[in-house]
């Protein structure tokens, strides 16, 4: 998942909640979501921190929004064990608006 950040921010790196298994990294094109190597990612914390990163999206302060692959989303929501929900992905990429729609939809 790629972090599109807003012109008031520079930088956003490592945990943007505790517990959920995730955290932003900084590479040369930009900032990306990444799986923690060490300690417990519970079964549906991918999901969880993609919504985070939508909702904080809304906002615009620190991010604007987020591209993530149908094929992330359906991971995510396949581990969350959102099964209807990953099998009715359309998109080949999702923004933050589609993200809060789809959890709207589907009830997540």
């Amino acid at each position: 998942m790629k972090v599109i950040l807003s012109n008031q921010c520079l930088s956003l790196t490592g945990m943007l909640e505790r517990g959920l298994g995730y955290h932003l990294v900084h590479r040369k094109n930009g900032f990306f979501a990444r799986r923690d190597s060490k300690g417990f990612v519970p079964p549906d914390g991918h999901w969880r921190f993609i919504v985070l990163c939508a909702e904080l999206a809304q906002n615009r302060l620190y991010i604007t929004d987020i591209r993530v692959s149908r094929d992330e989303v359906k991971n995510a929501l396949t581990e969350a064990h959102h099964f209807i929900a990953s099998q009715n992905l359309r998109l080949s990429v999702y923004t933050a608006r589609d993200i809060i729609n789809l959890k709207t939809t589907f009830g997540l």
